[in-house]
């Protein structure tokens, strides 16, 4: 869907955001771009919708080049939700989020038709929101609206530059889960970009890890946490690894087996995780006693629901 090859991005005043990317964002993927302030993850996702110029490389959009798109045509047909709440203060939920089907002319019955689908799929009454204005939701409401508006259009593609880090921890979560059931339902090619290792080991398909313009790693949020390509993909995954809410004891089987590697109960979920690149098994110790069997595949289960139902 989204290709990037040899892509670089070096501003007027000789800062060098991005250094040679090469990645690919497969249909219908929820891909998420992470790390730490001025890694240039929010120069890439801009790239994507020509808001940024590239310097060199090309970026592909359905194998055909993006420079070869009418740039008005391409963005139409990109949704793209800001970090700040940005609807339009005069204008009702309604006018706010029929911006761009007006603008591709739609009718007026399949403007009002969509308006009303979309605020229902994220739990805005339609009958109850579309006639007010943005200062009388709250700020988790107006970011849902800033959510369908990007999708009012019906795009392939939505990107989304840090839509919830301005919101409050229970406001954030549920838009993480509104999304996610969102998503489910829409099947569409997402590009996510946030600083928080939590966020993105909740909500991506896959994860593409920066660091000052290069791409670290990319792999699925298993494949960071259980086999960082170096030492900054394990320290910046570290905040998830030793989780100290997460319990293992539940997922304790009970086993005659003996010969799987001995590890004590109180072990951190980041030692669980080296453990587990060698062995499937682990048999769970306290006090010397063995109180079962710990299987790789249960862990890494219950690890990613437990931030599916906790991330903030």
């Amino acid at each position: 869907m989204i290709r990037f090859e040899n892509v670089k991005k070096t501003f007027p005043d000789g800062t060098t955001a991005i250094k040679d990317s090469s990645f690919d964002v497969k249909e219908g993927e929820f891909f998420v771009i992470i790390g730490p302030s001025g890694c240039g993850k929010t120069t890439t996702l801009k790239t994507i919708n020509r808001l940024i110029p590239i310097s060199d490389g090309t970026i592909f959009i359905q194998d055909k080049k993006i420079s070869e798109y009418n740039i008005n045509k391409l963005r139409w047909n990109i949704g793209y939700v800001l970090q700040q709440i940005a609807l339009f203060p005069h204008l009702t939920i309604e006018e706010n989020i029929a911006i761009v089907p007006e603008l591709k002319k739609w009718s007026r019955e399949d403007i009002t038709y969509r308006v009303t689908e979309l605020l229902n799929m994220v739990g805005l009454d339609a009958d109850k929101y579309r006639k007010r204005l943005p200062h009388e939701l709250s700020g988790g409401e107006q970011q849902r609206v800033g959510v369908v508006r990007a999708l009012a259009a019906d795009p392939d593609i939505i990107l989304m530059d840090e839509p919830f880090s301005a919101l409050d921890p229970i406001s954030r979560e549920k838009l993480q889960n509104d999304i996610q059931d969102l998503q489910k339902k829409i099947k569409k090619t997402i590009v996510f970009v946030t600083h928080d290792i939590r966020e993105a080991v909740k909500l991506a398909d896959r994860i593409c890890l920066m660091q000052d313009g290069d791409i670290i790693q990319v792999g699925s949020p298993e494949e960071l946490l259980y086999n960082p390509a170096n030492d900054f993909v394990r320290t910046f995954t570290k905040s998830v690894q030793q989780d100290e809410d997460f319990d293992i004891q539940d997922l304790i089987e009970t086993t005659d087996a003996k010969d799987a590697p001995k590890i004590p109960l109180e072990t951190s979920v980041f030692e669980l995780m080296r453990h587990f690149k060698t062995t499937d098994t682990l048999l769970i110790t306290k006090d010397n006693q063995t109180l079962g069997l710990l299987n790789k595949e249960t862990f890494t289960d219950a690890f990613i629901n437990h931030f599916e139902k906790g991330a903030v």
